[in-house]
This record gives C-alpha cells, structure tokens and sequence, in this order.
C-alpha cells in the first residue's frame, strides 16, 4: 500500500529546514516525523520542479502540489499496458514470486504501467470473479488436499444380490485443482493408506505437502497445531517423503479447496453414476476413471484450459519423483517384552535383546516380516510366522 502523502504545511517545513535551516536529512526526519527516504523524495521533487527557497509568494498550495507530484500522463488503457492476470495468477504458484515482484516486472515491459495499488486492486477484483474453490492461491506441486466423499456408491453382489456401500477418496492438487477419485469399500486405514499410493502414482510424482481433513485413519489426535498422525500414516509419508500436514480444527479456510473438490466430484461423477449397476469394485473404478479424465479435460468457465493443461505446466513439473519401489502396508503396535525376551504378536513370539525385559518396543508389521525398535532403534527382524 502506497504512503500516504504529507501536506503542503508539512513539506514546506521539510524544505525550510533543508535550505533556510541547513540541517541534514536525518535531522529533518526526526523533526518532522517521516523517514529519511521521504526526506530525500520531497528534496529531489522540488529540484526536479525548478523551485528553490524560498519559494515565490504567489505560489500557493494547490500549485505546489501540481508541481510537486504532476499528474501521470493521459494514456488510453492500451498504451499503458493491461496486465495478462491469468498469467499473473500462473506465476504466483511459483516458489518465493510476490505480487511485487510481478508488478514490478511490468513496470520494466510497460515504462507508462500503472502503480502497485492499481495493480493490487485490479488483479484481486478479477481473482474475486473465479469460482471459490479456484481463488485461494497455491504454489505449483505444494499441497496435495485428501478427504472422503460424504456419498457412497451402492456395488451389487452378483451372487447373493446385497448391496455393499463403497466410500468415495477424493484428492485435488492445490494450484491445478488436477483431481484424482476412486472407491474403496471403507475409510480404514488399509484403505486410507492404499489411496494415497494410488494416487501418487496417478499423478506420476509426490507434491511437498499432503492436507487431510481430521480424518480418524490418518489423524490419532486431532489438535489445532501439533495433531498425532497415525504411525502408519507417518511411515507411508516417510517413505514417499512427503510431509502430512492436517488442517486445523475449526478452520474452514483449510478445507476449502477439498470440499470444493469432493462436490465437484459429487456433480461430475457421482451424479452420472446414479443409474448405472456396479457388480464389482474394479468395475466402479473403471467407470470413476472414465468420468474422471472428463472432468480433468472439461474447460473452465473462468479461465482458459482445463485441469489436466494446468496440471502440466504448473504442478507436474515440479512435483518429487516417485521412490523406486512402493510403500509396503505396515501396522504399528507396541508390545511389552516378556521375562524369556520375546513379544506375542498375533499369537506368535519373536525374540528380542534379553536387556530388554519387561520394557515396551514398537512393532512393525507387515504381511511378510516383523520389526521390532526400542527408542527409535530397530533391535530385531524376523520373517512373519
């Protein structure tokens, strides 16, 4: 926001003090309670004016201020340049780029532009005029948000004809607002950590930042700042090295950009599939898959290109490649350690140090092999009986 401009009384003192006084510029500021940029801006405008102390009797205050600050140049719209606020909008999502440094950019390319505020105002008028789920702004490949659908999808057992309920997993990438969805037949963890996977592998690459909604699978222990991930979770997070930050309890702003993304799936695929028979889990995902990459490729209202055009040229390119292989499914528990130096798990033992008796370790389970660790430390691995 541009200073405000000191009156005439006071820039005259500015220039009495200056000429008739001679004190020096830091002087001035103090006494006149302004910067000692200020100072050298109103010196430098009297010079640049022709004027000199003291100034003519005859000249008074609204003739000063003409010449002191003269009105910029009468241009149409088009000399002085439009700036191009899509492309405004596309370089915001870059790292570190401010709105500054973009209007100083087209200062550079339109020597006649407007000023900052003008540019300010306009360029939050037109981003006023998007959709709510496209006005938060995002930097490219950062925050990747994760929720459920709060619709299911009936999926018809062929042989017995009950109906089962599948759950709807829904991810939007922040700058793109690029969507991925698929069914799973519940929101456990298994199925939760399953679909992030899915995901990542969808979108051919891992963002900085995944945004959950306070969902019980991935958050233990839901806190406004400090919330407890499931370990689960936090291994998955680990292995793709992503960070999992959940939106804050009581924070709408937060979940904005998901629930924009879970209704927009609801109209687009949810809807569509209202008549149609699923048999099977794979069958429904064929089909989301389908509607899918419509809704990826339907051209927006507001603004040019579709989903997809702007996955590619702002999240894509800057998203983490995938790891070498994918995140194996591991469940965490803590187990005490029995007087003969093992721990039961799933009714079977697995021995460990003897200098661990009676303390408490972690346990890492998969469907292949059990890890034990004391104090961060893995201290035993054996193959799962």
């Amino acid at each position: 926001m541009p200073a405000k401009r000191l009156s005439m009384r006071k820039i005259k003192e500015v220039l009495r003090l200056k000429w008739e006084r001679g004190l020096s510029n830091r002087q001035i500021a103090a006494s006149c309670g302004v910067s000692r940029p200020t100072v050298s801006d109103y010196l430098r405008r009297t010079v640049e004016a022709g004027l000199s102390w003291p100034l003519p009797a005859d000249l008074d205050e609204a003739h000063l201020e003409r010449l002191l600050f003269p009105p910029p140049p009468d241009l149409p719209a088009q000399a002085r340049g439009i700036p191009d606020w899509q492309h405004i909008r596309d370089e915001l999502t870059g790292k570190n780029v401010t709105l500054f440094l973009l209007w100083q950019e087209y200062r550079q390319a339109n020597p006649d532009g407007y000023q900052y505020s003008w540019f300010c105002e306009h360029y939050r008028a037109w981003r006023g005029k998007l959709d709510l789920v496209m006005r938060q702004d995002h930097r490219a490949g950062e925050r990747l948000f994760v929720d459920y659908a709060g619709q299911t999808v009936p999926v018809i057992d062929r042989t017995t004809g009950e109906i089962h309920e599948a759950q709807v997993f829904v991810a939007v990438m922040g700058a793109s607002n690029y969507t991925y969805a698929e069914a799973t037949w519940s929101q456990t963890l298994p199925d939760w950590v399953g679909s992030h996977i899915r995901t990542f592998e969808f979108l051919g690459g891992v963002p900085e930042l995944v945004v959950p909604d306070n969902l019980r699978s991935g958050v233990s222990k839901a806190h406004r700042y400090e919330p407890d991930l499931n370990p689960t979770y936090q291994d998955m997070a680990t292995h793709y090295g992503v960070a999992v930050v959940p939106t804050r309890v009581r924070k709408p702003r937060d979940k904005a950009k998901v629930e924009g993304g879970v209704l927009i799936v609801e109209r687009w695929i949810l809807a569509a599939l209202r008549h149609r028979q699923h048999f099977s889990l794979g069958q429904l995902n064929a089909t989301i898959r389908e509607l899918l990459e419509r809704l990826n490729s339907r051209p927006f209202r507001k603004l040019p290109g579709c989903r997809r055009d702007h996955f590619e040229q702002l999240d894509k390119p800057v998203l983490q490649p995938l790891p070498a292989e994918p995140y194996v499914y591991a469940e965490w528990k803590k187990a005490r350690v029995h007087i003969d130096y093992h721990v039961a798990i799933d009714g079977h033992y697995y021995s460990v140090p003897y200098t661990l008796i009676k303390k408490e370790v972690e346990v890492r389970i998969t469907n292949n092999t059990i890890e034990c660790f004391y104090r961060g430390n893995r201290i035993a691995s054996h193959r799962r009986s």
